[in-house]
């Protein structure tokens, strides 16, 4: 078994991988010759949602057609399609695009799996590094982001208002604070967010985290104990509801949605239902503990292309690729997926033109960073189970931030020196 295979092997024994469950896929990539005329390339993505006969399917139809090839695509959720690309390259069976989650580019890169950006000629010099960086490892770069979503703080403006709150003065988390303790007093809740042990827990705590000036390689730090302890003190306040210990990000916003919160972390898949609650919505960006604005972890997808053996189809690829990346391209994916802010200058600017609301969320994207940036790669999800686990621990009484934190970098340590 060759290196890249035992590697995909590895990946797949710590992958939670749900075959039975997965609907079928096809397995080929099109003809064999490297003529693209009437050849039909296989395209991936973890949206089921958007079914054939959508904008979106048409849209990937569209860039197949400028390339001249038919497209044939599959929709997978998140989870199943980072397994099914596994098993497609244990089985080289591999589609020649894939849209694949952020986090999981390193997941795939790592088995050798992945052609480069410059194996494929892609142009990545528009791309915002804080962005770019999520599919990057090794000094390698897999992909290009087709948007970035992210975290922010959004507020009931009617709230606010009654306890009087300026929602600008909140721009540290000693103004935080004393913005929560206002809303106490009028009678009103302060803040909702999602500690649930998973993955959205770790991600609604990493504007924390990284606010606090923690860092990843360092669980058990002065400043990841700073940031717990916020979150701790919250609940026992009565500032923030037991609730969120088990909530989810969707949770947090059906939660906001009652009126009762001045804020909620959310994002900014939530902003078309913000405009439509029945109260004033706002949104600002989380604060860092000192000031300014605090880093927020990307989300959104990459778009990557598996190796393949017949390399000459690597050209009608990147032609797909391009027309999906070109800055008329990030906006109509901006829109299409209410929103995906485009991780480029340019395309943030025309974005803005014709959604001049959006501003807030833009400058969030460009102060945001990657769960894997700093190389992380493989190791993030180790460190990230670890880290949510503690925030479980420590909000549910179980043990103090720090003894919760020394657990967690202990095991992360652990975890990743296999």
């Amino acid at each position: 078994m060759n290196t890249t295979m035992l590697r995909i092997t590895a990946a797949l024994a710590t992958a939670t991988v749900a075959v039975g469950t997965l609907a079928g896929c096809s397995g080929g990539t099109g003809g064999s010759t490297g003529d693209a005329a009437g050849d039909t390339y296989t395209w991936w993505d973890p949206y089921p949602q958007h079914a054939e006969g959508s904008d979106w399917a048409q849209r990937v139809q569209d860039c197949g057609t400028q390339a001249g090839v038919t497209i044939q695509r599959t929709a997978y959720d998140t989870t199943a399609l980072t397994n099914q690309a596994l098993l497609s390259a244990q089985d080289g069976t591999s589609p020649d695009i894939i849209l694949i989650d952020n986090p999981a580019v390193s997941t795939l890169a790592e088995t050798g799996m992945l052609t480069t950006t410059e194996d494929l000629g892609l142009d990545t010099s528009g791309i915002e590094p804080n962005l770019l960086a999520a599919g990057e490892l090794d000094g390698q770069t897999y992909g290009i982001p087709i948007g970035a979503n992210t975290l922010a703080l959004y507020y009931n403006a009617d709230v606010l208002s009654a306890a009087g709150v300026d929602p600008s003065s909140v721009t540290d988390w000693a103004s935080l604070d004393a913005a929560l303790a206002k809303v106490a007093a009028a009678g009103k809740k302060g803040i909702s967010f999602s500690g649930i042990n998973t993955e959205e827990g770790t991600f609604q705590f990493l504007p924390w985290f990284w606010g606090a000036g923690a860092d990843l390689t360092d669980l058990s730090s002065p400043q990841a104990v700073e940031a717990l302890t916020l979150w701790k003190d919250w609940i026992d306040k009565g500032y923030a509801p037991n609730s969120v210990i088990t909530n989810s990000q969707n949770t947090v916003w059906e939660e906001f949605l009652t009126g009762d919160f001045a804020f909620a972390e959310n994002g900014t898949w939530q902003v078309n239902s913000a405009a439509e609650a029945p109260f004033a919505t706002g949104v600002i960006q989380l604060p860092a503990k000192d000031g300014g604005a605090a880093p927020a972890p990307t989300g959104g997808e990459f778009i990557v292309a598996p190796a393949q053996q017949d390399t000459a189809r690597y050209d009608t690829t990147r032609k797909i690729i391009d027309c999906m990346t070109t800055t008329e391209g990030f906006v109509q994916t901006a829109n299409t997926f209410a929103y995906y802010i485009p991780p480029t200058e340019e395309g943030q600017q025309e974005l803005l033109t014709e959604h001049p609301d959006l501003e807030t969320w833009v400058t969030a994207v460009q102060d945001a960073k990657g769960r894997t940036s700093d190389n992380l790669g493989t190791d993030y999800p180790l460190i990230s189970e670890q880290l949510w686990t503690a925030v479980q621990n420590v909000l549910s009484g179980v043990q103090t931030p720090q003894q919760a934190l020394d657990a967690a970098q202990t095991a992360a340590q652990a975890a990743t020196s296999k």
